[in-house]
This record gives structure tokens, C-alpha cells and sequence, in this order.
């Protein structure tokens, strides 16, 4: 699994990587990756991984974002919303990027939009 996410990592049109181990708390265990080597992938490429915020997700955990966050990983927080109900989930995204020592500069969507849109135009070059 390592390998085939590094690939996706590594595609010029990959800007961020969701469900980075596709883990469901309670559920389902996380896939057996390398998490190190898809964050080195992933500053390699200058590709956001997502924390996803949902509060049966909160995937990537918070144990690997702040080494992410000193290797120069840039994260997106999204909630995981299929409803507008959902998109409260945030907070719980906001509480584990805190858990990983991430700080607002760690964060794209923390950013202006004219910012954000920066950083994906600078991606599509």
C-alpha cells in the first residue's frame, strides 16, 4: 500500500492526499503503510495531506503531524461533510491538529483565499 500511495503522491496532479490510511475508529484499522515515507513523498512533491476531521476518521492521527509538521508538511483540515450537519466536524479536526503541535502556519486552509489560490496555481506549473 505504501508504494501504490507514494505513486499517487508523486503525480504531477496530485495536490493533496485524502484518507491517507483509510482508517475508521471503532471499525477499521488503518492500512499498513510506511506513514514516514508518504510524508517524505508528500513534502517531496509539495502535496497537502488532509486531516480529515471527522470524528470517526481523524485520519492521519495526530501522533504523526508534528513530525509531518518539521519535515515541512503541509496540512488541509476538512471535515469529511456528506450534509451540512457535517461540516461541525471541523472543531474536532481543529482539537487533534492541536493533539499534533500543528500550528496555523501548518495549515493551507487556515490561509486567505487569495493565498490558497496561490499555492494551487503555483502547483498547476
Amino acid at each position: 500500500m505504501t508504494a501504490r500511495i507514494i505513486r499517487a503522491v508523486e503525480h504531477s496532479h496530485t495536490t493533496m492526499l485524502g484518507h491517507g490510511t483509510g482508517r475508521l475508529l471503532l471499525r477499521r484499522e488503518g492500512y499498513r503503510v510506511d506513514v514516514a515515507k508518504i510524508i517524505d513523498a508528500a513534502v517531496a512533491n509539495g502535496v497537502v495531506i488532509e486531516l480529515n476531521a471527522s470524528p470517526w476518521r481523524l485520519d492521519m492521527d495526530w501522533r504523526h503531524w508534528r513530525k509531518a509538521a518539521d519535515r515541512g508538511l503541509l496540512c488541509a483540515i476538512n471535515p469529511d461533510a456528506h450534509d451540512a450537519e457535517g461540516l461541525g466536524h471541523v472543531r474536532s479536526g481543529i482539537n487533534a491538529a492541536r493533539k499534533g503541535w500543528l500550528t496555523r502556519e501548518h495549515v493551507l486552509n487556515t490561509r486567505s483565499l487569495a493565498a490558497v489560490k496561490k499555492f494551487f496555481a503555483a502547483r498547476r506549473k
